[in-house]
C-alpha cells in the first residue's frame, strides 16, 4: 500500500513539474502589442488573498498568465489567464466585470477554474485604486474610455485563445462569456460589436443603456435632494414596501412576499399620504413628488420623452435594493448617486467639481451619449451575426434590482425581437427571437443576486452544476453542444418570513410567468406552472 501512495505521490509529482515547465514557457510567448508579465505554476490549494473568516475557496493546480495589452499608447489593459493543469474540459469562460471595472476579477475566475475552465479576466485597461475615483481615468484620456467601453473584452479574448492554444497545443472548442451589471453590458457588447468572439453568452442584469441609465441616477439623486422635504427617510421604506404588498401580493396566485411579475402590480402611492402632519406611518406630499418621480423614471425634460425605465413597486425595503443604491442615510450618497456622478463628472464633462443639480436633461443627456455612450453603450438590436455565427444568449434579471430597471431588459429583448422581425436574416435557418436568444426574470431578486424569493440558478456560486434546470452555464454549455435550449430554471432560496425553509419556483421564460396551480406546497416550484402573462388593464 506504502509503495502504491509513494508511485502516486510520484506521479502527481512528475505531472506538476511538466505542467510548470510548460506554464513558464508561456513567458516567451510573443503577440501584437501585448507584454506577458509574468507566467507561474500553481499548485492545488486555496484561492490567496480570502476573506478572513469566510470559507477558503480550493483551486485546482493551475497556471496563471499575466499580461498588458496595449493596442493604443495610451491603453494599459490587464489580463489573466488561468489555464487548469489537469481535467480541462477544452473551453474557455470569460469573466465580465462590474461597476467601472478597474480590478481582474478573481474571485469569479476561481469558480470558473474549479468548474475546469480556461478562464480569463481583465480590469478593463485602469485601475480604480490608482486612478483618482470611480472614473477619474477617463479625464484626458479618450482612448481609456474605448478601452473600458469595449476594446479590453476583445483584446482579452485574442490574447487568452492564443495563451490557451499555446499551453495545450490545442484551441478552445468552446468559448462562452459570463457577467452581470457592467459585465452584462459587456455580454452584449461582444454579441453586437464582436460577434464572432464567442459561441454562447451569458448577460446578467445587463447596464448596456449606460447613458442614459446613469442619467436615470442623477434623476433620482435630485428628486431626493431638491429640498429638505423631498427627501424620503430610509425609516419610511418598509411602509412603502407593505403598502405596495397589500396591493399586488397575491397576482400571481400566492401571498409569499414577493411580486411575481411587477407590471401587473396597480399601485396608487396616494394611499399613502398623511391626513394631518408628518408621521412615520405616511407620505408627505414633496415625498410622494420623489416617490412618483423613482417609479416613472427620467424623462426628456423639454419633449416629455423617457429616456430611462423608472424602478418597480414592490421591492422598497428588501435589503441591498433601494437602501443603499438609491436612498441612503443623510450622511452617505447613495450608490447611484456615487456612479452617475462619477460618469458626468469625469467621464463625459471631465469636470471633478461638476455639481449633479446642474444636469440638463435634455442637450446634456444628448451630449453624453455623443461624447460617452458611442463607445460604452451596447444597446443596437442588430444581433443578425451572432445568430448567423450560430450564438446562443440567454439574459436574465432581478426584479428587485434597485441598480438596473429591469424595465431595461425586457425593452430591450423587445427591441431586438422588433428589429430582427423588420428586418429578416435570409441567412437565418430558425427566424424565431427564441432560437438564440431567450430572457429569463427573476422574482424578488436583487442586482445580479441576492434579495428574496428565488434568487440562486447558477448566477452566483457552483452549487447546482450539471444541473441545466438549475445553472446558468450548464445550461448555456448544452444549448451550444446539444441545440436544447432552457424552456426555464427552478429558482432556489428562502422562503420569505421563514429562512429556514427552503423556497424553489420556476423562472420562466420571458414572457411567461410563474403562476399558483392552486394546490400544493407553495414553497415548491412543482406547485407553479409557467403561463403566458395576463393582459395589460
Amino acid at each position: 500500500m506504502s509503495y502504491r501512495l509513494a508511485l502516486l505521490g510520484i506521479l502527481a509529482l512528475t505531472r506538476f513539474a511538466n505542467a510548470q515547465q510548460a506554464c513558464e514557457k508561456l513567458a516567451e510567448l510573443k503577440l501584437p502589442h501585448t507584454e506577458i508579465t509574468s507566467a507561474v505554476a500553481l499548485p492545488a490549494g486555496p484561492l490567496p488573498g480570502g476573506n478572513p473568516g469566510s470559507k477558503p475557496v480550493d483551486l485546482p493546480a493551475h497556471c496563471v498568465v499575466k499580461a498588458i495589452s496595449r493596442p493604443t499608447s495610451d491603453s494599459e489593459i490587464k489580463v489573466e489567464v488561468w489555464l487548469p493543469a489537469a481535467g480541462w474540459n477544452g473551453k474557455y469562460l470569460q469573466s465580465g466585470n462590474g461597476g467601472w471595472a478597474g480590478s481582474i476579477p478573481t474571485s469569479t475566475l476561481a469558480g470558473f477554474l474549479q468548474r475546469g475552465y480556461a478562464a480569463a479576466g481583465t480590469d478593463d485597461g485602469h485601475s480604480n485604486a490608482a486612478e483618482g475615483g470611480p472614473a477619474g481615468w477617463a479625464i484626458g484620456h479618450p482612448e481609456k474610455l474605448i478601452d473600458f467601453g469595449h476594446r479590453a473584452l476583445h483584446e482579452t479574448g485574442i490574447l487568452a485563445k492564443a495563451v490557451i492554444r499555446a499551453y495545450y497545443e490545442k484551441p478552445s472548442a468552446r468559448n462562452y462569456f459570463f457577467g452581470c451589471s457592467d459585465g452584462g453590458r459587456e455580454a452584449l457588447m461582444e454579441v453586437q460589436r464582436y460577434p464572432e468572439d464567442f459561441d454562447g453568452i451569458i448577460a446578467g442584469a445587463p447596464a448596456n443603456d449606460w447613458s442614459n441609465h446613469f442619467t436615470g441616477f442623477v434623476w433620482n439623486e435630485q428628486a431626493l435632494t431638491k429640498n429638505a422635504a423631498s427627501a424620503i427617510p430610509v425609516e419610511k421604506l418598509p411602509v412603502i414596501h407593505k403598502a405596495v404588498l397589500a396591493a399586488c401580493d397575491a397576482n400571481d396566485g400566492v401571498k409569499d412576499g414577493v411580486i411575481e411579475d411587477p407590471r401587473t402590480c396597480h399601485f396608487d402611492p396616494g394611499v399613502l399620504a398623511c391626513k394631518g402632519g408628518d408621521s412615520a406611518e405616511c407620505l408627505t406630499e414633496p415625498q410622494l413628488v420623489t416617490l412618483d418621480r423613482i417609479y416613472s423614471g427620467p424623462k426628456n425634460e423639454r419633449t416629455g420623452q423617457q429616456i430611462y425605465p423608472g424602478y418597480p413597486p414592490g421591492h422598497e425595503a428588501i435589503p441591498g435594493a433601494w437602501r443603499p443604491w438609491i436612498i441612503n442615510s443623510p450622511s452617505q450618497q447613495s450608490i447611484q448617486g456615487m456612479f452617475g456622478n462619477s460618469f458626468f463628472g469625469q467621464a463625459v464633462f471631465e469636470d471633478p467639481g461638476w455639481d449633479f443639480r446642474t444636469l440638463n436633461f435634455d442637450s446634456d443627456v444628448a451630449y453624453a451619449a455623443e461624447k460617452a455612450g458611442v463607445v460604452i453603450n451596447s444597446n443596437s438590436p442588430d444581433l443578425r451575426t451572432f445568430r448567423a455565427h450560430g450564438g446562443k444568449l440567454i439574459q436574465y434579471h432581478g426584479w428587485a434590482d434597485a441598480a438596473i430597471s429591469p424595465f431595461g431588459s425586457i425593452n430591450y429583448y423587445e427591441k431586438v425581437r422588433a428589429f430582427l422581425s423588420r428586418y429578416p436574416d435570409p441567412r437565418a435557418k430558425d427566424r424565431e427571437i427564441t432560437s438564440f436568444y431567450r430572457l429569463f426574470m427573476v422574482p424578488g431578486m436583487g442586482h445580479c443576486a441576492g434579495g428574496l424569493g428565488p434568487n440562486s440558478f447558477g448566477n452566483a456560486g457552483n452549487q447546482f452544476v450539471g444541473d441545466p434546470e438549475r445553472d446558468l452555464l450548464t445550461a448555456l454549455d448544452r444549448w451550444v453542444e446539444q441545440g436544447v435550449a432552457p424552456e426555464r430554471f427552478i429558482g432556489t432560496g428562502r422562503a420569505t418570513g421563514n429562512p429556514e425553509t427552503t423556497l424553489t419556483r420556476p423562472l420562466c421564460q420571458y414572457p411567461q410567468v410563474a403562476r399558483y396551480k392552486g394546490s400544493g406546497d407553495p414553497n415548491q416550484a412543482a406547485s407553479f406552472a409557467c403561463v403566458a402573462p395576463p393582459q395589460p388593464q
